[in-house]
C-alpha cells in the first residue's frame, strides 16, 4: 500500500467533508433519532460507496483522458462551482 497516497486521500476527503452539506445532514439525522449507530453506519456506507464509485470512474476515465487533463477539468469544475456559489446560483 502506498501510505503517502492513503494519507493524502484521507486528509483531502476529511477536510473537504468538514462542515459540508453531507455532515450537516448527518448532524440533523442524528439529532432526530436515538439510533446514532444506525445514522453512523448508514452515512459511513454511503460515503464508502460514493468513494468507490469515484475511484472506479476515475480509473476508467484515465484510460481515455490523460491524468493532467482530468486534473484541469476538475480544477475548472471546482472554480466554476465556487463562482456560482458566490453569485448565489447554487
Amino acid at each position: 500500500m502506498d501510505w503517502k497516497i492513503f494519507g493524502m486521500s484521507f486528509l483531502t476527503l476529511f477536510l473537504a467533508e468538514l462542515g459540508d452539506k453531507t455532515q450537516l445532514a448527518v448532524i440533523t439525522l442524528s439529532a432526530r433519532t436515538d439510533s446514532k449507530v444506525a445514522v453512523f453506519l448508514g452515512a459511513s456506507l454511503a460515503l464508502v460507496i460514493v468513494s468507490l464509485l469515484a475511484v472506479l470512474v476515475g480509473g476508467v476515465l484515465t484510460q481515455w483522458v490523460p491524468t493532467e487533463w482530468l486534473q484541469r477539468i476538475v480544477a475548472v469544475a471546482f472554480i466554476s462551482i465556487g463562482i456560482l456559489m458566490l453569485l448565489g446560483k447554487l
